[in-house]
């Protein structure tokens, strides 16, 4: 995983402590302490398997004592059927931990699912599929980690990895020149600048203050080919608003060099996973 060790435990930790409260009290009644139990992950349908190291991590942050063995990695796409993975150790610690190693586990497949269902459809264009910041709230890390896997880029991961002028920004600024203007003014050089914008009047102000990147939000294709006519290489085009519901075919047609979608991680279907556990005599 591409994920550092310390930012993993620390949102597993906090699920955990959410889901287990003062403790399992339905597997502490009426499991014995030294029952041990086998389990088998299974994919209800076919996808893209990602969070399998997230899984085994649950454990290891509750009993040394399970044995987690994958069949599967990240990134493998596994037919409704597939045994992905198996854990054996005290069945407490394995009912205990289920929720949250299932949970994230679909949730990230999910996510890995739809967004190389994303990249596929643009397949032969120059556009790369992106993510946004319309991400849930403490496991933003994880999921931007499952666009990687299925074969998306990750849009800024934060407010401070650059600068977007929104029409909020624009409005509050007085106009997309004179937010520009501050922008470059407080950023160091290091630090991109990009400009969302709704109409050709708003693109030609942006290309006269020298935007890095200009989003074109919510435009048909037609005023998107032309956007990035007008646009000509002098700065990175970028469409956006309800792409998850768009013809991604069509909008890479246009020539834009990014298309940014909401949607692979603020609405997806989570992979459906289960976990069946077999006690052991």
């Amino acid at each position: 995983m591409y994920i550092q060790k310390n930012v993993l435990d620390k949102i597993l930790l906090n699920a955990l402590e959410e889901d287990l409260g003062n403790g399992d009290i339905t597997t502490l009644s009426v499991i014995p302490a030294d029952k041990k139990a086998h389990g088998r992950y299974i994919a209800k349908e076919s996808g893209i398997l990602c969070g399998i190291g997230v899984a085994k991590r649950v454990y290891e942050l509750l009993d040394d004592a399970v044995i987690f063995t994958a069949h599967n990695k990240d990134g493998d796409f596994v037919e409704k059927g597939t045994v992905i993975a198996e854990v054996e150790g005290p069945a407490v610690t394995l009912l205990s931990g289920e929720r949250i190693g299932l949970n994230l586990m679909q949730r990230l497949s999910g996510i890995a699912t739809r967004t190389a269902e994303a990249v596929k459809a643009v397949e032969g264009t120059n556009a790369k599929v992106t993510d946004t910041r319309k991400t849930t709230p403490g496991i933003r890390v994880l999921e931007k980690y499952a666009v990687r896997v299925g074969g998306g880029s990750n849009h800024r991961f934060n407010l401070a990895d650059g600068i977007l002028i929104k029409d909020n920004h624009i409005a509050a600024a007085g106009s997309i020149t004179k937010a520009v203007e501050m922008a470059r003014k407080n950023a160091h050089h290091m630090i991109k600048i990009e400009v969302e914008i709704e109409t050709f009047e708003q693109l030609y102000e942006a290309l006269e203050a020298r935007a890095d990147i200009i989003m074109l939000d919510n435009m048909n294709e037609e005023d998107m080919t032309k956007a990035v006519e007008i646009i000509n290489g002098r700065a990175i085009s970028e469409a956006s608003g309800n792409m998850g519901e768009r013809d991604l075919a069509k909008v890479a047609k246009t020539g834009v060099d990014l298309i940014s979608i909401g949607a692979l991680t603020h609405s997806v279907h989570s992979m459906d996973i289960s976990l069946k556990f077999n006690l052991d005599n």
